[in-house]
């Protein structure tokens, strides 16, 4: 077995549905399955989400506060009005900030941009920035992707005798600013028909309003800040980041040509991931360091020269961010399992002086990453005793709700459900902690806290050609709120494991189905999973989660699976008979099993088939014994621990079994596998420690032969090596043979040893061979053996699985 790392949520369409989409859209059954699961239900719908364009946006007129705020910047204009566009140091204030300079530079406004310096200013409007506004002569500030929650900022700005519009897409707090203008779309009595467009995306259709048209020309910066923000790629959002993306691929902005260009991607093959994962991070590493200045002169500058320089330096500092993080994230995941230790494992809270508060989200996101845990993560200034942070959630965590029962030892917060910012006295951060462990208490079960994988259909190989993965594409963009499309493979069984990458970082299998005589093959990728390479048994059959692609090498396209997850329902085995460098086996398990590699961290779990192979095994067969748990099987059929470490331990509860030593018989085996009714790995070494082990069975003549010898000479020194070899050749019987005859008279009693000396009892009771235990183990060796040593791996993990199958149906009819 081999437990997936997430649950698996498999998606059921409505089958009339997909029918009618396949017959009136004339489209392939896996592409209108697709469309079902995401909630469209009418044609209408389902040509929209394909094939929607300008006409399918919404009149901007219809959000609550635009026409005021149209009739207030057109006067501004007509009166040659300072005009300050202030916004936020990530991706989408940056993207908002330099739409609106577009938009207000096509209008002939004269105008400026102004955001805050993150670790000098913190988030949002500020009293500083609004007096230097006052005295540069602006009369008008237009918000970007923050002020919603500014309700004193925006009185001092009236105050001081300037207007201002607010436009927001964070949650509306009860109480609103009194600006001359509010828009957001989440606005209480707000009846814009869509409600999760970014900051970047509420700029746009004050755009859209001002121009009395779609801006097209300026959906690519609305494009970057959608993705950027994790926007849901639903209704509008949808359509902006796909027109966005188009244009893109043939930008006219000198900018975003020199910002994917750094980025090392093809202009012509830019998607919505290409902006999350490259374009993105080098935006939002402006903000997070230095100044975001620098990316809103990037996105805004015509110079061709200028904006190669400045992406460059966007690029150097993106690299140079990844290294806090990889320094914070290390510090921050080893506080995270300290506080996990004292109980506090629901919400995870760290903070620590001075670590850069421009990437303390990243840093949350990897622990959440790690641990599934919402996780907050806050940098403590030493001089004002003020923690500064962020916060990333999991599913069924409202982390804007959580931070608003939290308010009184807050002094800022804002956000929505999946990520949000804070600030407050490092003295309440304990009592903040303890209560937001007490909310997810509340909120959340166990079953929370294991990741939820969504896939939208189990499909089979031969589902899904080429031709279909290809129609696939036709539901891009892929991002939040419409992710790509993933499928789950049964029963696949396996061709080759092999790791891939400098450091064998990713694992890639071939697998085949085999499924109405008919064959498929494809191969499967999963990056970071190399580790798992080790727990996959060549004979295991596999159930695989994952999203199709065509991997295309000189010329041949070959469908593809990237893997998301795996999962192997079936106790696997793994052959290690006869293996070399046993130990560093055991020790490279052992190392895996410690770092949580198949699941939690454990230990294996090493049987002895009896006690005389506890003295070799400690000795020589492992020099580090002591640091394994092992346990003995008895005559009796109980087993027992043999260590301490195994004294500490339940067998039936652990997961990954080492037959080290092989069998007296069947029946033991048997009782073993019943006894470790936890196993889901089964190592088999049955290694051969007793030097007469591989002793064939004597006949009845043979012992007749060695008790007339003792008869006939009174005695024999079994450590005068000539005689014995003598005595070898002279009665055919070889030296280990004599060995085993010996051992067995001297269970029944017919021998006395004094040392080295072998002699006849007196006089010996009468009892038959057959009451040996050692007879009895070596007549029944041969079955054994025909199991444990002589099957293949595949004969013998199809024994281990049906004497397990036999159990089940014991217990079964017990219960």
């Amino acid at each position: 077995m081999l437990a997936p790392k997430a649950r698996w949520s498999i998606g059921e369409p409505d089958e009339t549905l997909v029918e009618k989409f396949v017959r009136d859209l004339h489209m392939d059954p896996l592409v209108a399955k697709m469309l079902v699961l995401r909630d469209i239900h009418t044609i209408q719908e389902a040509e929209q989400f394909l094939h929607g364009g300008a006409d399918d946006f919404h009149d901007p007129f219809l959000l609550d506060g635009m026409l005021p705020a149209v009739e207030r910047v057109r006067k501004a204009l007509e009166n040659d009005e300072h005009i300050r566009v202030y916004g936020d140091y990530d991706a989408d204030g940056v993207s908002s900030t330099s739409l609106m300079a577009h938009l207000l530079r096509g209008l002939g406004a004269r105008f400026d941009t102004y955001i805050p310096h993150r670790i000098r200013e913190g988030y949002g409007l500020n009293r500083s920035a609004i007096e230097l506004a006052k005295e540069q002569g602006v009369s008008l500030i237009i918000t970007v992707d923050t002020g919603i929650s500014a309700v004193d900022e925006v009185r001092y700005i009236q105050e001081l005798g300037m207007d201002v519009i607010v436009t927001d897409h964070h949650e509306p707090p009860a109480i609103l600013p009194d600006a001359l203008s509010v828009i957001n779309p989440k606005k209480s009595g707000c009846s814009y028909p869509y409600k999760h467009l970014a900051g970047v995306g509420v700029a746009l259709k004050l755009a859209h309003a001002l121009l009395g048209r779609l801006p097209e020309e300026l959906l690519e910066f609305a494009a970057l800040g959608t993705v950027a923000d994790l926007m849901p790629l639903t209704g509008e959002n949808r359509l902006i980041v796909k027109q966005g993306l188009v244009r893109m691929q043939s930008s006219a902005y000198a900018g975003i040509r020199s910002l994917i260009g750094v980025s090392g991607i093809e202009r012509k093959e830019v998607t919505a991931s290409h902006i999350g994962f490259s374009l993105a991070p080098r935006i939002n590493a402006s903000g997070r360091l230095e100044c975001a200045d620098d990316a809103v002169r990037l996105l805004t500058t015509t110079d061709e020269q200028e904006a190669e320089q400045i992406a460059f330096e966007l690029d150097m500092l993106n690299k140079e961010r990844q290294r806090i993080v990889e320094e914070m994230a290390k510090e921050a995941l080893e506080m995270a399992e300290q506080q996990r230790a004292l109980g506090l494992d629901k919400v995870i809270v760290v903070a620590k002086e001075e670590w850069n508060v421009g990437v303390v989200g990243i840093v949350a996101s990897k622990i959440v990453e790690k641990f599934y845990r919402p996780t907050l993560v806050l940098s403590i200034d030493p001089n004002t005793g003020i923690a500064k942070g962020s916060a990333r959630s999991i599913a069924g965590f409202d982390l804007y709700k959580a931070l608003t029962a939290c308010q009184e030892w807050l002094d800022h917060y804002g956000g929505h459900q999946a990520a949000a910012g804070m600030s407050l006295d490092r003295s309440h951060l304990e009592a903040f902690a303890h209560k937001l462990n007490e909310l997810a208490a509340a909120m959340l079960t166990e079953q929370d806290f294991i990741p939820l994988l969504k896939a939208d259909a189990v499909c089979s190989l031969q589902g899904v050609p080429i031709t279909a993965i290809e129609q696939l594409e036709k539901l891009a963009p892929f991002g939040m709120g419409n992710p790509a499309p993933r499928f789950v493979f049964t029963d696949l069984s396996l061709g080759e494991v092999r790791t891939m990458g400098k450091e064998k970082q990713h694992l890639k299998l071939a697998l085949t189905e085999a499924r109405d005589e008919v064959s498929c093959s494809v191969d499967a990728v999963g990056f970071g999973k190399g580790n798992l390479a080790g727990f996959i048994a060549p004979a295991s059959r596999l159930d695989v989660l994952g999203e199709l692609s065509i991997n295309e090498w000189n010329g041949v396209r070959k469908p593809q699976i990237v893997m998301q997850d795996l999962r192997i329902t079936h106790v696997q085995l793994f052959d290690w008979r006869g293996v070399p460098q046993l130990e560093a086996k055991l020790t490279g398990l052992k190392e895996a099993l410690a770092a949580g590699v198949a699941g939690a961290g454990q230990i294996p779990a090493i049987v002895l088939f009896e006690e005389a192979d506890v003295h070799a095994f400690a000795s020589t067969a492992f020099q580090h014994a002591d640091s394994l748990a092992y346990w003995i099987l008895q005559d009796s059929g109980h087993i027992k621990p043999g260590n301490e470490l195994a004294r500490e331990l339940d067998l039936a509860s652990m997961q990954d079994v080492v037959l080290y030593t092989a069998p007296r018989s069947i029946q033991s085996l048997q009782s073993l596998l019943q006894q470790a009714r936890g196993m889901m790995r089964c190592y088999a070494v049955f290694a051969e420690l007793e030097s007469n082990s591989s002793v064939a069975m004597p006949s009845r003549d043979m012992f007749k032969l060695l008790y007339g010898t003792l008869q006939k000479e009174g005695s024999l020194n079994m450590q005068d090596h000539r005689y014995m070899q003598a005595l070898s050749r002279r009665s055919g019987l070889s030296p280990a043979m004599i060995q085993f005859i010996i051992s067995v008279f001297e269970e029944l009693g017919f021998i006395e040893r004094l040392g080295a000396i072998v002699k006849l009892q007196a006089a010996p009771a009468k009892r038959d061979l057959t009451t040996s235990r050692l007879y009895q183990d070596r007549l029944h060796r041969q079955e054994v053996e025909s199991i444990v040593m002589y099957s293949s791996a595949k004969e013998l993990e199809q024994w281990i699985a049906e004497q397990i199958k036999l159990q089940n149906q014991v217990m079964e009819e017990i219960v």
